[in-house]
């Protein structure tokens, strides 16, 4: 008999943050308010419009409130997370990846039967049954012809073959020919702003070459979109972009602190609004404590977290389900204490967690499940 077990809260409405169950996602409210505030501010100042990326936090509940901030909509990586926005309400999305097989299509087909629906694509044959898929539920999606910028991951060439592609999505049935993506990913965390500035700068030059090519054939780019938290001003600044998609402003993770400002200064647009709550489950090694938030609480793949609440702590190592810290002589931590972590990439690390509890002046005030969890289909 299959059963299925209904997530456990680590938190209760009202309850004071010291007594949240760990390990758990901490949401500081004021500061996640005043990032939304100020990507939004930006990108209305710069003329562009704001389609944040649903990848970084999974959850209708935000998503919602980035609309209601002034978004349009926004970004999905994956069907299965297009379709969590669905359901919770949210009816403007773009799918910022190329979607493959017969059944992603068909799901994302229907999809198309309840909200506005857009998706990337970088290759005849996936344009064929993207129409395909289209055609048979009666449906239209906008497709934006993906370029590789200087990622080297998805994209055709600018230029003559994104022509051609653009050319075939516009005269296929079910489809509608909506614009470029330019979206240099590898160059979000180059910590130097003017490395940084240089590839995006390149990026954007591709994007109005392609752009001004689509033109003079009587192709209009409605939308040029790409653009993420390491890069968004530059992109918004461009006069070739028209739609900015950065996630993890919202959060503020480790490694996006690690980048440089245009002065040298360290990168701080943003504030830390996201942690990872944690209690110290042995101190049987005094000068090595164990935190009860491994590699099942938090992501390591952009270095390990930051220990916000013990100057000069170090999160040494990570295992399945603890956390080794490295204290400075002459400090102690008890069993039983609670320290809040800054993960280094913020993404993985909501997908391995149910729920955000999000607290404001000290006590939890908000519950937001994180419907997306797991959505890799």
């Amino acid at each position: 008999m299959q059963t299925t077990m209904t997530p456990v809260c680590p938190a209760a409405l009202g309850m004071p943050f010291q007594d949240v169950d760990t390990p758990a996602l901490l949401l500081d409210l004021p500061a996640f308010e005043r990032n939304l505030a100020k990507m939004a501010a930006a990108a209305r100042q710069a003329g562009v419009a704001l389609r944040p990326h649903a990848k970084s936090h999974k959850s209708p509940d935000i998503a919602h409130r980035q609309i209601a901030g002034g978004a349009v909509g926004v970004c999905c990586q994956k069907v299965s997370e297009a379709e969590a926005m669905i359901v919770g309400g949210v009816r403007d999305i773009l799918v910022s990846n190329e979607i493959v097989g017969t059944v992603k299509l068909n799901r994302l087909a229907r999809l198309a039967c309840t909200g506005h629906m857009s998706v990337c694509g970088d290759d005849p044959n996936n344009v064929a049954d993207l129409s395909a898929a289209m055609v048979r539920h009666s449906v239209t999606v906008d497709v934006l012809v993906e370029l590789n910028v200087g990622a080297r991951r998805c994209g055709v060439p600018p230029g003559e073959p994104a022509l051609e592609l653009a050319r075939m999505v516009a005269r296929s049935p079910g489809l509608r020919f909506a614009g470029l993506q330019g979206y240099c990913g590898t160059a979000q965390h180059i910590a130097d702003y003017q490395e940084r500035k240089r590839a995006i700068d390149h990026a954007i030059a591709q994007c109005r070459i392609t752009r001004e090519l689509l033109a003079s054939n009587g192709l209009e780019c409605r939308t040029i979109t790409g653009g993420g938290t390491g890069s968004y001003e530059m992109e918004a600044a461009s006069a070739v972009y028209t739609e900015v998609q950065p996630g993890s402003y919202i959060f503020m993770d480790a490694a996006y602190a690690r980048n440089r400002s245009k002065d040298g200064s360290p990168f701080r647009d943003f504030d830390h609004s996201l942690f990872v709550y944690s209690t110290i489950m042995s101190t049987a090694t005094r000068d090595a404590p164990v935190l009860d938030a491994g590699l099942k609480a938090i992501g390591v793949d952009a270095g390990m977290p930051r220990i916000w609440d013990l100057s000069g702590a170090q999160y040494l190592r990570a295992s399945d389900e603890h956390g080794t810290l490295q204290l400075p002589p002459g400090t102690h931590v008890k069993l039983g204490e609670k320290l809040r972590l800054v993960t280094g990439n913020c993404d993985p690390t909501v997908n391995l967690h149910d729920w955000f509890v999000a607290v404001r002046d000290g006590r939890v005030t908000e519950l937001w499940p994180i419907t997306g969890r797991g959505a890799g289909l």
